[in-house]
């Protein structure tokens, strides 16, 4: 296997596992904050705090991370996510917590909004191009994808614990640890990418530049459908569940685990797809459907209906993550492209950090049905905006 396919192989890897245990994190987050006793309004609120410490995270990796290695911010960012797992096994208290999630890596939702993001892709984005680069984000998506959902299964671990004798919250804080010794390996993974002594001139990050208006309109639209995201973020929708249907921990595992399972497809299929209808049309004409799914969802009276439309949603709603990615690299030059992956994630994070908050107090509120609404109406207007501005733009190498 060739360098770049061996760094490719391994970023892959790390991204599966750091998917992995963000796949339950998303289910047991609400779970665990309801152990400890706080309320939905507090675990919306942690999910913001999360998200805003992110999109910090990731304006200071395209502000400055181009005077670093990228190497080295992955070796960083791992032994945060170390930290994190660690912080939030040990406290209980709200406000320690509110810190940590903060400053660290635990992602909420089914997606990444994390720092490791733009500099993953900036690294991807090298090894690769044209077809062959929005293949291999699709393989490193579905990667993500596939052990998202294995980790959604692995969220019932409490309640196999609980049945061993394991006290509920001792067997919450455990997965938690869990979270941290993933962190280790992946440091110990990213230790093997290479790190050449001097950097070809193209691959030397720098910040925005002939991309700027590009990127700046990119961001600005990205942000739209990010707020609309936060508001059903994977672990407010695992708490929609339970307080909407009575869900048990297992039962939103099985169900994210097969969302998971229907995403991977998805995946898998949008390069196929991307290449006969193009980038663009790929991430607006297979998200829309996925909006209105997800609205129906909201007032749907009978379980069955209602994640039957989800998981109908989860088949679609995820097609646009590798060409989206694949977009954005395509249409600025390569020097640009960490700081790009940078600027169009931090509006995202910033954002969804707004919306969490709105929705788990819109839930508090007993308006169950209107984070689902807001979302799926606010993402179906992003997706024809994105597609007024964008059609004419050319996607080259």
């Amino acid at each position: 296997m060739t360098g770049a396919g061996s760094e490719a192989r391994l970023l892959i890897i790390g991204r599966g596992l750091r998917a992995f245990v963000d796949g339950y994190v998303a289910v047991l987050l609400p779970a665990y904050l309801l152990a400890l006793g706080f309320g939905t309004w507090e675990v919306g609120l942690l999910s913001t705090a999360t998200l805003l410490g992110s999109a910090l995270a990731t304006v200071a990796v395209g502000t400055w991370g181009h005077r670093f290695h990228h190497r080295r911010l992955l070796l960083i960012a791992a032994l945060l996510m170390a930290a994190t797992g660690l912080g939030f096994a040990g406290l209980s208290a709200f406000w320690p917590l509110l810190i940590v999630a903060f400053l660290g890596t635990l992602n909420p939702g089914s997606g990444d909004v994390s720092v490791f993001l733009p500099l993953e892709h900036a690294r991807l984005a090298e090894t690769a191009h044209g077809n062959a680069r929005t293949a291999l984000f699709a393989r490193y998506s579905l990667a993500a994808a596939l052990c998202a959902a294995v980790g959604a299964l692995a969220a019932a671990a409490p309640d196999a614990l609980a049945n061993l004798g394991v006290g509920r919250l001792a067997a919450l804080r455990a997965m938690f640890v869990v979270y941290g010794a993933v962190g280790l390996v992946v440091w110990l993974l990213y230790l093997r990418l290479p790190m050449p002594a001097i950097q070809a001139p193209h691959s030397q990050p720098a910040p925005l530049g002939p991309s700027r208006s590009i990127v700046v309109r990119l961001a600005a639209l990205f942000s739209v459908d990010a707020f609309a995201g936060g508001l059903v973020v994977q672990s407010l929708l695992a708490l929609w569940l339970f307080q909407r249907f009575g869900l048990s921990l297992s039962a939103a595992g099985a169900f994210f685990f097969w969302a998971g399972m229907l995403t991977a497809l998805s995946q898998l299929a949008a390069p196929w797809v991307a290449r006969r209808i193009g980038l663009l049309n790929t991430m607006v004409f297979t998200h829309i459907p996925s909006s209105v799914a997800l609205i129906a969802a909201a007032f749907a009276s009978q379980v069955e209906v209602a994640l039957g439309l989800l998981l109908l949603r989860a088949a679609l709603s995820q097609m646009d993550v590798p060409t989206r990615s694949a977009f954005v690299m395509a249409v600025v030059t390569p020097p640009e492209r960490a700081a790009a992956a940078s600027y169009t994630s931090v509006p995202r994070s910033l954002a969804a950090a707004l919306s969490p908050s709105l929705g788990g107090a819109l839930f508090a509120a007993g308006w169950l049905a209107a984070p689902l609404v807001m979302c799926g109406a606010l993402k179906i207007t992003y997706d024809l905006a994105l597609l007024a501005a964008f059609r004419k733009v050319h996607t080259g190498a």
